[in-house]
């Protein structure tokens, strides 16, 4: 593929309601729209044919497509007309189903340029009301072979979750296509931009605006589920991504519009990180069978999980000896302050994480460190997260007053510290239980990978203390480490060389709210507290990581596409041999 090659591609956000024939003029208005404005491609929103809103099975059998109907046959025509490809999401009937029964999936559809059907993907994780009358998907969707490239199909929820995305860039997709059906405003501020940044691909996501349930019906619906009629409008703000999360076009809050971007699709198929780390070839299949194997219960904590605890991130000034006291005094500040998990960042005392000679590790001076650490908790029943170079390679502890109580190893090669932290050898991500909550503690090259806090959430994890290294990316601290306790409702507290934050699991969760605390549009983004230099303090809620049902039906780890997941732990094709086979 010629990497320098430009597409004009679009996305579109209208209204759609329950009169099939309206909603029809709606998709083909919104196709011409992108194809004057000299778009190759345009994606639509989700359930174009009909409100995601049914009274039972029945009536959502009779809204739903079939191939070639009176409803897609004008889409495929009008992408034929216009010569371009256009991905439209409906609910689908087809065979199939037990005894005979009909099939009704959530469908995402891409039409090629000759009218001809492209590729289709049935949504994998279905949300709410939608799990009463569809049918999930029983395979995952293809990537698809077209002019921009290899091409990947998703909808809405599943760009909530880590897996479906993480799939089809593995399987080699350089443009994922999201249509939307949502009324939350965390879509386009986070899990749209994030799936584009940790996978290093382009994203192309339409929402919809206006109404999404029936406008006769709205009242009484939100009265039932205590959210405003104001908010059970879709969100809009449509918009294109690029391979490092940078919104490159964005449509507005409000009303139909259809945006554009010129994007080269085969930039991403460059998965090196900044540090020249690549981001696919360093994952470690074989950690991740967990996330593709059946949910079963995490350990039981003993105790009970506190409802709240404070948390530091100590960032020093400075560099060697000068960091080191720095530290002392500012992890020992937060002690006495009543700080129950403090967290440093990755090789704290050298500039970046770094070390000078990777080549020697200077053990003894890290036993130093550890012995200055230790006496700053004396008497505290607080714990402190570092990293240190051990004889064994790069890891981090978790120190008590007594002493480390939890050594994880490194998880994930890194350019950083290539030749001495010897990843490969650490076979699995460590849990300790404090009396207020289960804890782990991750390094900063395992943070930039999903699976890693994926894996702390299956093992029960409440809280997790990250030591990020000076390698992290913008995208990371904007939107990797806020996705991260969001899709695994985790509290997290990260500490870096250039910024650190402690991301909170709110009280109020997805699509249930307080009396007091209504609904405002946000369903899953934790609470947020900036980290500056030297010491700041911020709570987090370890019991609030028990709940995990975004919606009815709907459980953000216990309801992962597990069964479609295998592509996280197949070990990675040859990225040439996969280009050959995939593009053209």
């Amino acid at each position: 593929m010629d990497e320098a090659r430009t597409f004009r591609v679009a996305a579109a956000q209208f209204a759609v309601g329950r009169d099939r024939k309206a909603n029809l003029a709606g998709c083909l208005r919104m196709i011409d729209a992108a194809a004057e404005q000299g778009a190759i491609l345009v994606v639509l929103p989700e359930f174009c044919n009909h409100l995601s809103w049914y009274d039972d099975r029945d009536q959502a059998l009779a809204a739903a497509c079939r191939a070639g109907d009176d409803f897609l046959g004008p889409v495929a025509e009008h992408a034929a007309r216009h010569g371009m490809y256009v991905k439209i999401h409906v609910t689908l009937a087809s065979g199939g189903g037990p005894a005979g029964a009909e099939r009704i999936t959530a469908a995402s559809l891409l039409y090629g340029p000759d009218g001809t059907l492209a590729g289709a993907a049935d949504k994998q994780v279905l949300m709410g009301s939608e799990n009463d009358h569809l049918d999930p998907a029983t395979e995952p969707g293809p990537v698809i072979s077209t002019a921009l490239g290899p091409v990947g199909l998703y909808s809405c929820m599943e760009g909530v979750v880590p897996e479906v995305c993480r799939g089809l860039a593995l399987r080699g997709a350089h443009v994922l296509l999201n249509s939307l059906n949502s009324f939350a405003l965390d879509e386009a501020a986070l899990h749209i931009p994030v799936r584009a940044a940790e996978n290093r691909v382009w994203v192309i996501a339409a929402n919809k605006v206006g109404p999404l349930l029936p406008a006769d019906r709205i009242g009484a619906i939100s009265a039932a589920m205590g959210v405003p009629a104001e908010a059970l409008e879709g969100a809009g703000e449509s918009q294109i991504v690029a391979p490092d999360g940078t919104v490159v076009a964005q449509a507005p809050r409000y009303g139909e519009a259809v945006v554009t971007a010129d994007i080269r699709p085969a930039v991403a198929a460059d998965k090196l990180r900044a540090d020249g780390t690549d981001a696919f070839a360093a994952r470690r299949p074989a950690l991740y069978r967990p996330i593709v194997s059946p949910p079963a219960p995490a350990p039981a904590f003993a105790g009970t999980r506190a409802e709240r605890i404070w948390t530091a991130v100590v960032r020093p000034s400075g560099g060697g000896r000068a960091a080191v006291e720095d530290a002392a005094r500012l992890v020992g500040e937060a002690a006495g302050r009543g700080a129950a998990l403090i967290v440093l960042p990755e090789l704290f005392w050298f500039p970046g994480g770094v070390l000078p000679d990777p080549r020697r590790p200077d053990v003894e001076d890290a036993q130093e460190v550890l012995r200055i650490l230790r006496g700053a908790l004396s008497g505290s029943p607080a714990y402190l997260a570092c990293t240190l170079p051990l004889p064994e390679g790069h890891a981090a502890l978790l120190l008590g007053s007594d002493g480390p109580v939890l050594t994880q190893h490194q998880l994930h090669e890194g350019a950083r510290h290539r030749g001495w932290a010897r990843a490969g050898e650490a076979r699995a991500l460590l849990t300790h239980d404090a009396p207020w909550g289960r804890v782990a503690v991750v390094l900063g090259d395992d943070a930039a990978q999903p699976e890693t806090l994926r894996l702390a959430a299956l093992a029960g994890v409440d809280t997790a203390a990250v030591c990020l290294g000076g390698a992290a990316e913008p995208w990371e601290y904007a939107l990797g480490l806020p996705e991260r306790a969001a899709e695994n409702r985790i509290n997290l507290v990260a500490a870096g060389h250039g910024a650190g934050a402690v991301h909170a699991l709110p009280v109020e969760f997805g699509l249930w709210r307080s009396r007091e605390a209504p609904f405002d549009g946000v369903i899953s983004t934790p609470v947020t507290t900036q980290a500056g230099p030297g010491l700041t303090l911020a709570p987090v809620r370890p019991r609030q990581a028990e709940r995990r049902l975004v919606s009815r039906g709907t459980d953000l780890v216990g309801g992962r596409p597990w069964r479609l997941a295998d592509a996280l732990v197949a070990p990675r094709p040859d990225p040439a041999l996969a280009h050959r086979t995939t593009d053209r």
